[in-house]
């Protein structure tokens, strides 16, 4: 088993990084030939899952991996580890990332070069633990099971609707999203004081009749045939309550969106794309899974 890459995109990597760090303790991490997967699947508070999708070249050069699994390599790390090597390398001129083994334990070893304060050339060598994962426990992981999407609609920047979020937070633990096919978008909130929300409008939104196909190969909206399906009248709103602490660990990734598209499945969950680049780039998509929660 071998694998050595060039970074040549540590702000990015950095970045997605940071997006999924405070999900949970550990995540999985999956090299391919083609795309790097990015997977926090575990039991978390309130329940919200990542599966994420990054082009080799969107962050990487000089890409080798081997192995005897259809040159595919899982590991499990934490990201918060990750996220420190990642960011001590934010000025270097290279860095090389390779598995290794340090004290009879695997590593991802980061070479790191750099320049000091009197400009002579400096490596640093810095090592993130690492779990290499079986294929038969790889193959076991699988993608939350959701119904057809009744709306998909593209979210306003991460940043102002993290804004909003964190003032809606002292009053409730839970919150509402609501959004129409005219393009009405509203986030509320309520106790048994108060009720707040904030609204916007002419949101886009794809035609109806099509649907989000969110792949590696395509990060675009593609018309779909469905006979069975009504269009529902354009003025209907339709919602899903959310956690509040699991919206504004979504909106972490602030830091790496260009383009969010939100997917909602009425009193199920909402699904939200983040595109790494434009959606038409194929860089990559951070797609996050938030379940539904029952306002108390």
């Amino acid at each position: 088993m071998r694998f050595r890459a060039s970074i040549v995109n540590v702000l990015t990597f950095s970045r997605i990084m940071q997006s999924i760090e405070r999900l949970q303790k550990k995540c999985i991490m999956r090299f391919t030939e083609e795309r790097m997967d990015i997977i926090c699947n575990e039991d978390t508070d309130g329940g919200i899952q990542v599966w994420s999708q990054v082009k080799v070249d969107t962050l990487f050069e000089d890409y080798r991996i081997q192995s005897n699994a259809n040159n595919e390599i899982s590991l499990a790390l934490a990201p918060e580890a990750l996220l420190q090597a990642l960011k001590s390398a934010m000025d270097a001129s290279e860095v090389v990332m390779k598995l290794a083994k340090k004290n009879n334990h695997a590593v991802l070893n980061f070479s790191i070069v750099g320049m000091s304060h009197q400009q002579k050339r400096v490596l640093v060598s810095h090592d993130v633990r690492i779990d290499v994962l079986l294929p038969s426990d790889v193959a076991k992981l699988k993608e939350p099971l959701c119904p057809e999407p009744d709306i998909h609609i593209i979210l306003p920047p991460l940043q102002k609707l993290r804004t909003v979020v964190d003032h809606m937070r002292q009053m409730s633990d839970v919150m509402m999203i609501e959004a129409n096919h005219l393009g009405d978008l509203k986030i509320s909130v309520e106790n048994d004081d108060v009720m707040v929300d904030t609204k916007w409008t002419k949101c886009t939104i794809p035609t109806m009749g099509e649907s989000i196909h969110v792949t590696f190969d395509s990060l675009t909206l593609e018309p779909t045939q469905d006979a069975d399906r009504e269009e529902p009248e354009p003025s209907r709103l339709f919602y899903v309550c959310l956690s509040i602490r699991s919206f504004i660990k979504f909106l972490s990734s602030h830091v790496v969106s260009t383009t969010t598209i939100a997917c909602i499945c009425e009193q199920h969950c909402i699904i939200l794309y983040v595109y790494i680049g434009e959606a038409g780039d194929n860089g990559g998509v951070l797609t996050f899974y938030i379940p539904t929660r029952l306002n108390d």
